[in-house]
C-alpha cells in the first residue's frame, strides 16, 4: 500500500510523481549509506520522505569481500550470510509505510544484478552503485569502476531490465570524462532513474543531464535547506536526497517548504525561464522565436527549426486551457512566462477563463512534459550541454 487513499491522491496531485508504479508522497529522498540506511532507519523518517535507497548492499563475493576489508578498517557495512534473504527482510518491513522503496547494489557482474532481482521482485526499485570509491569496491569491479568501463554498467542495466524492474544508477559527477553522455548512455541501456552524486558542482550539472536525459534525476548531497533543493528543482532534479544530514528535524523542515512552495505555485519543480538558465523544460515558458534571445541557441543546438517550434507547442496546447489568451502578446497562453513574471496580459486572461495561478503552471508543466517526451524521442537526440 502507499498510504491512506486520500492521502495519496493528495500527494499525486500535489506532485505527479510516479515511481515503480507507486504515488511518491514527497519529493526528498533517503540516499543509501552502508551499515546505516536500513527499513529502520527509513522508517523513523516516514512522516517526510517519499523514497528510501536502503543499503548499499554488496550481493556477490568479490563485493562481499570488499565490505569485509572495509569493516577491517573501521568502516560500518552491511555484511549478512544470505545478502538477497536479507534484503528481503528488509523490503518487506517497509510495506504498508507509503515509503517507495529502493535497494542500493553493489555488484561484480551482470548476473549478480539479475540473480537478485529475480528473487526479490519487481517491488523495489533497484540502484546500481556506480557512485562508492573505496579502493575494495573499485577493485571487484564495482562502485566507481562502472563510471570508466560503461559498457559493464550498461550490461547490468540491461540484465536488471530483463527481469522487469525500474533501475535506478547512482553516480557521482564529475568521475566520468563527460557527465552529459554518461547519463545519455544509461538512458540508452534502458534505466528508469539517475541519481546523482553533485560532489562539489551545483545546479549546473543538474541542468546538464536534465539536458542529456529524459530519465528521473535525484540531486543528491548537501540538500539541507530550501535554498539548496529549490535551485536543484528548477535546473531540472525531480527528487533530492539526503544521506548525513537526514535528521528527522531538517526532513520535516524541507517536507513543509517544498508542500508550502507547491500549493502557493501549482508546480513544485517549475524550472528557471530559459533567459535565466533554466533547463529544457523551460520551452514551455518561451515566447515566439521573433526576437534575439536565448531560445534561438537553443532550438539551433536541439536541430529544431524555428517553424518546427512553433508548431510543436501550438499542437500540444491545442484544446488545452492554454491554447487561448487573444490579450495576450501572441494570442495564446502557449507562449506566456512563468507565474514569478509580472504580467497583467496574462493575468487578465487567466482571470477571464477562471484560470487559477496553479492550475495555469500545472498546465504549464504538462506542456512541459510533452516537450521533453517530443524531443527525446526517436527522432530527435537533444545535445545540449
Amino acid at each position: 500500500m502507499d498510504g491512506p487513499p486520500m492521502e495519496t491522491m493528495r500527494s499525486f496531485e500535489r506532485y505527479n510523481l510516479l515511481l515503480n508504479g507507486h504515488v511518491v508522497r514527497s519529493p526528498l529522498a533517503l540516499s543509501a549509506m552502508a551499515g546505516i540506511v536500513d527499513a529502520e532507519y527509513a522508517l523513523a523518517r516516514a512522516s517526510h520522505i517519499g523514497v528510501a535507497f536502503l543499503g548499499g548492499f554488496s550481493i556477490d563475493g568479490p563485493t562481499m569481500e570488499a565490505s569485509r576489508d572495509l569493516e577491517r578498517s573501521g568502516r560500518g557495512e552491511f555484511l549478512f550470510d544470505d545478502p538477497v534473504e536479507e534484503m528481503s527482510r528488509q523490503v518487506s518491513m517497509m510495506e504498508g509505510s507509503g515509503i517507495v522503496c529502493g535497494l542500493n547494489l553493489r555488484g561484480s557482474s551482470h548476473e549478480s544484478f539479475a540473480a537478485a532481482a529475480s528473487q526479490i521482485g519487481d517491488n523495489v526499485i533497484y540502484e546500481i552503485d556506480a557512485h562508492c570509491r573505496q579502493a575494495p569496491l573499485v577493485e571487484a569491479h564495482s562502485g566507481e569502476y562502472l563510471l570508466a568501463h560503461t559498457d559493464l554498467l550498461a550490461e547490468e542495466i540491461k540484465a536488471l531490465k530483463r527481469e522487469d524492474v525500474s533501475v535506478s544508477v547512482k553516480i557521482r559527477a564529475g568521475i566520468s570524462s563527460d557527465d552529459c553522455l554518461l547519463a545519455k548512455k544509461i538512458w540508452q541501456a534502458g534505466a528508469d532513474i539517475i541519481h546523482v552524486d553533485l560532489m562539489d558542482f551545483g545546479y549546473q550539472k543538474v541542468r546538464q543531464i536534465r539536458n542529456s536525459c529524459p530519465l528521473v534525476l535525484i540531486a543528491n548531497n548537501s540538500m539541507n535547506t530550501f535554498d539548496r533543493v529549490r535551485d536543484m528543482f528548477s535546473h531540472g532534479a525531480d527528487l533530492v536526497s539526503l544521506a548525513r544530514g537526514a535528521e528527522v528535524h531538517t526532513l520535516a523542515g524541507l517536507d513543509a517548504a517544498i508542500e508550502r512552495y507547491t500549493d502557493e505555485h501549482g508546480w513544485y519543480n517549475a524550472p528557471k525561464q530559459l533567459c535565466r538558465g533554466g533547463d529544457i523544460r523551460a520551452l514551455a515558458f518561451c515566447c515566439m522565436p521573433v526576437k534575439n534571445c536565448p531560445l534561438l541557441p537553443m532550438l539551433d543546438r536541439l536541430g529544431l527549426s524555428r517553424e518546427e517550434y512553433l508548431s510543436f507547442k501550438q499542437r500540444a496546447v491545442a484544446g488545452t486551457p492554454l491554447e487561448p489568451g487573444a490579450q495576450t502578446c501572441f494570442g495564446s497562453l502557449a507562449w506566456c512566462c512563468k507565474d514569478s513574471s509580472p504580467c497583467m496580459f496574462r493575468e487578465m486572461t487567466l482571470a477571464q477563463y477562471g484560470l487559477s495561478n496553479q492550475e495555469y503552471m500545472r498546465q504549464k508543466k504538462q506542456l512541459a512534459d510533452k516537450i521533453v517526451q517530443h524531443l527525446f524521442s526517436k527522432h530527435a537526440e537533444p545535445h545540449t550541454c
